[in-house]
């Protein structure tokens, strides 16, 4: 009666681990992304540290993934979740030339 018990809960636990998310790093530097493409699996995070002396404003107004980080000073960092697949198109709204786009598969 128990050993049917156990071979359920060793395929939940499989099946759990394979579902953890990746994270990933965007930084800015000198008023620009640090990659100006990165592909990624629907639900992993994207983080995006400040490296520069001045604020930043993360933001994409793509139908896949609408957000807006905010302003935020050197040293910090926000996280974005991206549950959908398509394609992300992210920028700065303090700094106009700054772009990048995320693939989720």
């Amino acid at each position: 009666m128990f050993r049917g018990l156990g071979i359920v809960l060793i395929v939940s636990a499989f099946f759990t681990a394979g579902l953890s998310a990746a994270e990933y790093e965007v930084g800015q530097k000198n008023k620009a992304f640090t990659v100006e493409s990165l592909k990624i699996k629907a639900g992993d995070i994207v983080s995006f540290p400040n490296y520069d002396s001045f604020f930043h404003n993360v933001y994409s107004l793509s139908p896949v993934k609408i957000f807006d980080l905010g302003s935020y000073p050197k040293g910090q960092t926000q996280k974005v979740k991206f549950e959908k697949p398509g394609k992300v198109t992210v920028q700065c709204a303090i700094h106009p030339d700054m772009k990048m786009t995320i693939d989720v598969q």
